[in-house]
C-alpha cells in the first residue's frame, strides 16, 4: 500500500511531498476515531520498550528527528504513529524562511535526500504558542535549538539562550544543533572553544530554572576522531546529558547517482543510506570512550530494521527516524518494535 502512497508522493517536488504529508497528518485530529485506530495499527505497546533516559521515560526508543515538524504543528499526533519523541525545530529567535527554493532533493537511487533548507521556522514566539495549546501531549517533546541565519557566530549564544529560555516550560529536553550545513558556518561552532563557551552558557542557565531539563548536542558525521574527542571532553566538563548522532553528511562519496545530478543539486546536507555506516562508527566509537555512560541518540541512515538494530546494539539509548521513514513508510516503526522485543526483553536505563 504504501509503495503506492509513496510512487505518489514522489511524483512531486520533495518539499511539496512533505507539505501534501503534513496536511494529512494535521488532518487526523478532526476525524473522529481515527487517532485511536493510528495507533492501533501502526504501534506496539509493551513494558519491554520503555527506556528511562535521563529522568525521561520513553514509551519505546524510537523518535521523529528534527526537521520534519520544525514548526510544532503537528508532534501532539505523532504519537498514534507509534513515536515516544519528536524533536521539534530547528527553532530560533526570529521567523525566517531559510535558503531559497528548491532545497530539497531526492537520490532515489541512493535511497537518499538532500536538503539545504536553512533553519526556515516561524519563530519562537509563533512555536511557544502552539506548544502551550497543546501542554497535555502523551509524547514526549525535544526542542532542536539554533541561531538566525544572519547573526553572526560572535553572537551566536545569545540566540541560543534566548530560545533556551523561551521554550524551557514547554519541552522535555534540548538539542544544540551546531551542525547543520546548511546554515552559513554554523559548524565552526563545533569548535572547541566556541562549543565550551555555548554549552557553558546553556548550563549555566539551567541553574537557575526550576526544573531540570536534559540538554543533548548534535554532532555532524564530517567530524574526525579527534575531534569528537574535544567534543565528549567538553560534554563531560559542562555537564551536558547526552549527545544526538548524527547530523547530515556534505559528504558526496560512494553515490549511485550521477556526478551531473549531485553538481546541478549543489550544497546541501545529505541524508538517509549513505550516512549509515558512518553514523554507526560515530555512535560506536562514542559509546567506547564513555564506557556506555553517555546517552546517545542515533540519528542517520537508519534505513531497515536492521539499521535500527545496529544501532542499539551499537550503544544508542534512542534512535530516531527521517528519510528511513519517508522510504518505508508508517509501519516502519512498528517493524522496528517488533525487532526490540525479540532482542532486547531488558532494556538499559540510565538514570
Amino acid at each position: 500500500m504504501y509503495k503506492i502512497i509513496r510512487f505518489l508522493l514522489f511524483m512531486l517536488p520533495a518539499e511539496k511531498a512533505h507539505g501534501a504529508v503534513m496536511f494529512l497528518i494535521k488532518s487526523v485530529r478532526y476525524i473522529p476515531g481515527l487517532p485511536c485506530l493510528l495507533k492501533k495499527v501502526l504501534t506496539v505497546k509493551h513494558k519491554a520498550l520503555e527506556r528511562e533516559i535521563f529522568g525521561l521515560t520513553f514509551k519505546n526508543p524510537i523518535g521523529f528527528a528534527a526537521g520534519f515538524d520544525k514548526n510544532a504543528e503537528i508532534f501532539d499526533i505523532l504519537g498514534n504513529f507509534g513515536f515516544s519523541f519528536v524533536e521539534i525545530g530547528t527553532v530560533t529567535p526570529k521567523s525566517q524562511p531559510g535558503n531559497p527554493k528548491p532545497r530539497s532533493f531526492r537520490l532515489k537511487k541512493d535511497n537518499a535526500l538532500i536538503n539545504r533548507m536553512g533553519f526556515n521556522n516561524d519563530g519562537l514566539s509563533v512555536i511557544i504558542k502552539r506548544l502551550r495549546e497543546k501542554k497535555n501531549r502523551q509524547i514526549i517533546v525535544g526542542g532542536n535549538i539554533g541561531k538566525n541565519t544572519m547573526v553572526p557566530n560572535t553572537d551566536a549564544v545569545n540566540d541560543y539562550l534566548k530560545t533556551f529560555k523561551g521554550l524551557y516550560d514547554y519541552v522535555d529536553y534540548f538539542t544544540v544543533n551546531v551542525s547543520c550545513p546548511n546554515v552559513n558556518n554554523l559548524t565552526q561552532l563545533q569548535g572547541k572553544s566556541n562549543l565550551d563557551i555555548l554549552l557553558k552558557s546553556l548550563v549555566n542557565e539551567r541553574k537557575y530554572m526550576d526544573v531540570y531539563k536534559p540538554v543533548l548536542v548534535k554532532i555532524s558525521p564530517d567530524l574526525s576522531f579527534e575531534q569528537i574527542d574535544d567534543t565528549l571532553y567538553i560534554i563531560r566538563e559542562t555537564g551536558i546529558d547526552g549527545v544526538v548522532a548524527t547530523n547530515t553528511t556534505t559528504s558526496r562519496e560512494g553515490l549511485k547517482t550521477s556526478v551531473k545530478e549531485i553538481t546541478e543539486i549543489g550544497q546541501g546536507g545529505l541524508s538517509g543510506q549513505p550516512l549509515t555506516k558512518r553514523s554507526l562508527e560515530i555512535v560506536r566509537y562514542i559509546h567506547e570512550q564513555t564506557s556506555g555512560k553517555l546517552p546517545i541518540i542515533a540519528v542517520g541512515g537508519i534505513m531497515t530494521v536492521a539499521d535500527a538494530i545496529n544501532m542499539l546494539e551499537a550503544g544508542a539509548s534512542l534512535i530516531q527516524l527521517y528519510t528511513g521513514y519517508i522510504y518505508r513508510g508508517p509501519l516502519f516503526v512498528k517493524k522496528i518494535q517488533k525487532a526490540i522485543l525479540k532482542l532486547f526483553s531488558y532494556p538499559p536505563s540510565f538514570q
